[in-house]
């Protein structure tokens, strides 16, 4: 009974079983497609054609992604370095699919580089990171190299990091402006006189990997009613940007978000800001970093009224008591050093009051002089 049941039972699951599952390229002596193959160069998948086929669909990983062009072949945007099940099904016509593996599995899975991560920063930096790993060999070392996947150029990478056993695990590329902002495929391949190293890669643009730098505040104004604030964000690839504002006035803290490169604050008083971009035409974009925190003094606040009225007696008062001290001290002085009475002069004193002539060279006249004979007493 328990037989039976389990051969009617294997006949159902193969008569619901599809066809195009059954018929597989070394099992049907006459299939519709045959040489299945791939062309790296092109990064297209052809195929031999054999009967009338309608429409004809290609797979990755079991995932369709396009449909072949003339039946006879599918292009793709890239061709991954690790071992990818590439297959084509007909869809219209008689049933059939079949696959193929590119590139061939070689070596161990967990030998290739691990954790392949790549980033943009400090504006003119590029730079890529990556684990050895787990089954490697210990001889394996990695090599990074980066191809643009429009113009297929590719550049290797010159300057690496090592680790404690000598194993590149870091890349850098100092130069931007040689590199493309388009889709760009980063592959470590690996190499170990033990056995081979299967290659990891990451498929990304330039500016999707962008961390931005923090903003740099170009000029900043203000006074006691008002303050001006403006900065920049340098990037080789965008320059549509959004702000996150983290400001700060006493015990106030308030976070703002504007596409704006300035802020404008009326009675700022004393603050402080920081400020950080992202990318506005992304999905999902991240945050780059937070700017230095800036404080600014704009003016103090006015003094109350009570306090204004307090000083403007006290400074009336000390004005009288400077007043009174100064009268004070001329009046003792006047004591101490009465002035001194001094003898009158009765020529010069004569003299101030009466009024010179001037003598005059042509009015001077010759005078009879007379000698004078004194004769003494007999």
């Amino acid at each position: 009974m328990g037989a039976a049941f389990a051969m009617a039972f294997l006949w159902l699951a193969v008569c619901l079983t599809p066809v195009s599952c059954l018929l597989q390229t070394d099992q049907d002596p006459h299939p519709v497609i045959k040489n299945l193959r791939m062309d790296p160069e092109r990064k297209r998948m052809s195929w031999d054609l054999h009967g009338n086929v309608s429409q004809i669909w290609c797979f990755v990983n079991s995932r369709r992604v396009h449909k072949a062009q003339n039946n006879t072949y599918c292009k793709f945007a890239h061709i991954p370095c690790q071992a990818t099940n590439y297959s084509v099904s007909v869809t219209q016509g008689p049933p059939f699919s079949g696959w193929i593996q590119y590139p061939k599995l070689e070596g161990k899975a967990r030998a290739a580089a691990e954790n392949l991560t790549c980033w943009v920063h400090d504006v003119d930096l590029l730079t890529c990171s990556w684990a050895v790993g787990r089954e490697a060999p210990r001889d394996a070392q990695y090599h990074l190299y980066l191809e643009n996947l429009h113009s297929f150029q590719k550049w290797p990478c010159s300057q690496y990091r090592r680790d404690e056993w000598g194993t590149n695990v870091e890349c850098r590329f100092d130069d931007l402006s040689v590199l493309s902002p388009e889709l760009n495929r980063f592959s470590v391949n690996g190499s170990s006189q033990e056995s081979p190293i299967p290659c990891s890669e990451i498929t990304k643009t330039l500016h999707e990997i962008e961390r931005l730098t923090a903003p740099t505040i170009t000029s900043a104004w203000c006074n006691q009613t008002y303050s001006i604030v403006q900065w920049q964000v340098r990037s080789h690839f965008r320059e549509d940007f959004e702000y996150e504002l983290e400001m700060q006035q006493g015990a106030h803290l308030e976070h703002k978000q504007t596409e704006d490169n300035f802020l404008k604050l009326s009675n700022p008083g004393t603050y402080t800001v920081r400020i950080r971009a992202r990318h506005t035409a992304m999905l999902a974009p991240s945050w780059g970093e937070w700017s230095a925190q800036e404080r600014f003094v704009c003016g103090r606040a006015p003094l109350p009224v009570w306090l204004t009225s307090l000083l403007i007696a006290l400074g009336t008062l000390l004005a009288l008591g400077l007043v009174l001290l100064l009268c004070r001290r001329y009046a003792v002085m006047q004591q101490l050093f009465p002035p001194i009475p001094h003898v009158k002069d009765p020529i010069s004193d004569h003299l101030q009051n009466e009024r010179m002539m001037a003598w005059e060279e042509e009015k001077q006249q010759e005078c009879p002089v007379a000698e004078v004979q004194i004769l003494g007493e007999k």
